[in-house]
């Protein structure tokens, strides 16, 4: 797998993805960077992110401090909802299997939190249930909407509050993007879009958890 490092700037300016389109991208919009070339499943950056200052409620009901309880860990943040129909589960089971790989104790330091983008159907009891099937390990965040787009905008990552489309179903719109947080810097220097398979998390765990370029 090659990589290629690009300004976080220009990955600012990057679109979202319309869930209600399957993951399709057919609308016209992407989630990934233009710049980025299909196929390659990590984008270095060559000025990483600072972790979003975000303070939500965990699955059990409790503050949660992203970057207090992620500090000097290998950290990867996601934001979608648990009524997406395809890239949020996919997105999450990939991670899931590839942290299986790791030896135990680096399984133990990697945190993987999911930010829901639809809080007012995500609620902490909902986040936990539908996390424990992906891997009760995993940190469910939820909160004020303005918050969350707010933390993810920090990183480059648009989303938009739900809305109904002309049947009435609740359509949620978020970006894609998977960022990797450094344990050594606790800066967020890769990014992984919505194509990036099992065999690519599995192939840059290990270097992701040393805070190694993958």
């Amino acid at each position: 797998m090659r990589n290629k490092t690009f300004a976080a700037a220009a990955l600012l300016a990057a679109a979202t993805l319309t869930l209600s389109a399957c993951g399709s991208g057919n609308d016209g919009r992407s989630s990934v960077s233009e710049e980025s070339d299909s196929g390659k499943a990590a984008t270095v950056l060559d000025q990483p992110f600072d972790k979003p200052d975000l303070v939500l409620t965990d699955t059990h009901g409790e503050k949660y401090d992203l970057r207090a309880e992620t500090k000097g860990h290998p950290t990867l943040l996601y934001f979608g909802y648990t009524h997406c129909p395809d890239i949020c589960p996919t997105t999450m089971s990939n991670i899931a299997v590839a942290k299986k790989a790791l030896p135990k104790a680096e399984q133990n330091d990697l945190r993987v939190v999911f930010v829901t983008t639809d809080p007012d159907r995500d609620t902490p009891a909902e986040l936990g249930k539908w996390l424990k099937g992906i891997d009760p390990a995993f940190v469910g965040l939820t909160g004020d909407f303005s918050t969350v787009q707010a933390g993810a905008r920090s990183v480059g990552i648009s989303i938009e509050p739900t809305t109904k489309d002309k049947n009435g179903k609740v359509v949620s719109v978020h970006g894609t993007q998977v960022i990797a947080f450094s344990p050594k810097t606790d800066g967020g220097y890769v990014l992984y879009g919505e194509g990036a398979t099992v065999d690519d998390y599995t192939k840059d765990l290990p270097k992701l958890v040393e805070g190694a370029k993958p």
